[in-house]
This record gives C-alpha cells, structure tokens and sequence, in this order.
C-alpha cells in the first residue's frame, strides 16, 4: 500500500521548512510485493485479481530507490511535496499479469467492481480502477532523484529471477 512520510527539517534561524515524500507502492525484499510478501504469494496462488477493466494505475517504486530518495531529501531537499515514483505508472491489467508471469502462475482472474467490493473490499475496486498515475518529474528536478528501477518491468523480473 502507498503511504508518505514527512521529513521535517528544522533551521532555528530561518524558521521551519518541510520536505514531504510520497512514496509509490513498495516492492523489494521485505516488502509485500517481494519474495515472501503478501501480494506475491497472492499473485501466485492465483488470488489477486483484476479489477473491472484493470485501469488503476500503480506507481510502484523500489525500496532501494526509496531509500536513495529519502536521503537525497534529507541531504538537499527544498521545501516541498514530491512524489518518490517509478517512471511508469502500471495499469493493474498490465502489472499484475506481468508478475503472475515472472513467477510462472496462473494468469489473473478477472473480477467485476461488485464482486470485488464484496469479496476484497471498496480500497480494492478504487486501486484496480481509479488509482490515477502520479510523477516523479519534480523529485527528479529537484532533488535529483536517479532511480536503480525506473522500470517496474525490469525491477520486478530482477527480483524474481
């Protein structure tokens, strides 16, 4: 699951300034969409399915590259916003076939918003459908941000391979 973390940074003679990171969807190890993880497990058992038309767009981000973006934000960032993001934002119909592939699993089920709000939950229907791409473009003007993994593809198979 997404989630952000504030870095606040304080000068007590320039007052406050705040560096906000809003990470994609982790993946890497010790994450859920790692070896072991919950999300890969379930894509491998065949239990995570597509949502609708599966247009909900992730913006996956490697947990390597999340580290190297907190502390390039710690080390020089400007007070500001900034999405910490791959460079592709993945529709689920794309993402989660490519991965049940990689780990020689059964392509995904495909799932109505009815079905899936009842089986796995409004949260669910919303990422496989509505989920809207998010840039990295200002983390990577502004804090130079130089990803390992732009490519969720070549992340993923790295890390399953």
């Amino acid at each position: 699951m997404p989630f952000g973390v504030r870095i606040a940074r304080s000068r007590h003679w320039a007052g406050d300034r705040h560096v906000v990171l809003r990470y994609g969807f982790l993946y890497g190890q010790g994450t859920a969409i790692g070896p072991g993880g919950e999300w890969a497990t379930g894509v491998a058992s065949g239990d995570v399915p597509i949502v609708g038309e599966g247009n909900g767009r992730y913006p996956f981000i490697h947990v390597r590259d999340a580290v190297s973006a907190t502390v390039q934000a710690v080390d020089r960032g400007s007070p500001g916003i900034y999405n910490v993001v791959g460079d592709e934002p993945a529709p689920q119909a794309e993402w989660l076939p490519y991965l049940a592939e990689i780990l020689d699993a059964p392509p995904p089920r495909r799932v109505s918003k009815e079905e899936a709000e009842e089986q796995i939950g409004v949260q669910a229907v919303y990422y496989g459908t509505q989920l809207r791409a998010a840039s990295n473009a200002k983390a990577k003007s502004a804090l130079g941000l130089n990803l390992e993994y732009p490519s969720w593809r070549a992340g993923f198979r790295e890390l399953f391979s």
